[in-house]
């Protein structure tokens, strides 16, 4: 069986790096914030070409606590896609705002900029865009919308670090971008782990005091905040990572490359990257209508993939109360019925690539 990812490789080819830098912080004795929080936050902001980075608990609290800094709350609407992973809704939610809706674009999978203007209120306060699959949406038509009629913009960034818009590395477009550094993200923690970049000083000290339960100060608590800190074991360890995470985004581009020319002129449809986007590749996901047989098919030949995501945020039972039945939104829909992720991650070998590209291809044909 070629798993979908395994994580244990990535460990394995720097374990003697991480083993010293996990053994740098139980050997200092600063288990909470200290140097390790610090430096990664400098060096990740440098990476993302952003002014500020402040580490948190996790890619959720990264979205959560940027939207509480933008002092976003009840009676609020922020703009998201209707195909992401839940935890963008989620974010809005434990704020008190509402998440409205809007579709995807169908070739590019991210949030389409022609369709937002439609769904603006006076309460619209955010528009919060997700660079799915590893693959930049398309920022600069949303800061125009933004800059027109007065918003904010924040990016989920959780699966697109080091992704570029226009040349420019994803960081700090927006008024802030939130990271997941989850173990399965391009650069992933050992546990969990986020962080929020920008360029905005203010946001990034209200994060960081929102973070620390209110508190700037010790013992001066200015907000109500909660406990999300980034963990300085798993600074340590990602400090580590992001200094090989553009070789390891290279070879996630090689595989895609791979598969792309393999699969080419066969009955699924291939991802879409348009002119201006470089994509990192967290996923590569192919599209078909017999997806669930051809998923049935791949496991019988040893080929494990993943479904991301098959039921769309609209249709979970967790926001009923938004009152979308299915057909509200047709093209998160369709694409929920139809994507379908290959395995992919830098240390999957060229011959499982290989193996991965010929059994797809002799299941597309044991289904034609």
């Amino acid at each position: 069986m070629i798993p979908f990812l395994e994580l244990r490789p990535a460990y394995l080819e720097l374990k003697h790096e991480i083993d010293a830098a996990v053994a740098r912080v139980l050997d200092s004795g600063w288990y909470i914030f200290g140097q390790e929080v610090e430096a990664f936050e400098a060096e990740f902001a440098a990476f993302c070409e952003a002014s500020h980075c402040v580490g948190v608990g996790n890619g959720l609290d990264a979205l959560h606590l940027a939207l509480r800094a933008m002092d976003i709350g009840p009676g609020d609407e922020v703009i998201v896609s209707s195909n992401s992973y839940i935890a963008t809704l989620l974010a809005v939610s434990l704020v008190g705002a509402t998440p409205v809706l809007v579709e995807p674009d169908p070739v590019t999978h991210n949030l389409d900029p022609s369709r937002i203007e439609a769904a603006l209120t006076e309460r619209t306060q955010v528009l919060l865009p997700t660079h799915l699959y590893g693959q930049p949406a398309d920022l600069d038509p949303m800061l125009d919308l933004a800059r027109q009629h007065g918003l904010r913009l924040l990016e989920d960034a959780a699966q697109a670090h080091g992704a570029r818009y226009k040349g420019r590395c994803i960081g700090a477009h927006g008024d802030a971008v939130a990271w997941s550094f989850y173990p399965s993200k391009n650069l992933g923690a050992i546990g969990d782990a986020g962080a929020i970049t920008t360029n905005d000083p203010d946001i990034a000290a209200r994060v960081r005091a929102l973070g620390n339960y209110g508190s700037s100060v010790r013992y001066v608590n200015e907000i109500k905040g909660i406990n999300s800190r980034l963990d300085p074991i798993q600074a340590a360890i990602l400090r580590v990572k992001l200094a090989h995470l553009d070789d390891w985004n290279r070879r996630r581009g090689g595989i895609a490359d791979f598969y792309s020319g393999q699969l080419a002129g066969t009955a699924i449809e291939l991802p879409f990257v348009p002119d201006w986007a470089d994509p990192v590749w967290h996923l590569y996901v192919v599209q078909s209508d017999e997806r669930d047989s051809l998923k049935d098919a791949l496991v019988a030949r040893g080929i494990q993939t993943q479904i991301h995501y098959p039921i769309p945020p609209h249709l979970q039972r967790a926001y009923v109360e938004l009152g979308l039945a299915e057909g509200h939104f047709p093209v998160a829909e369709r694409l929920a019925n139809r994507v379908l992720s290959l395995p992919l991650g830098p240390q999957l070998e060229a011959d499982e690539a290989e193996r991965v590209a010929e059994a797809v291809r002799m299941s597309l044909g044991d289904l034609a």
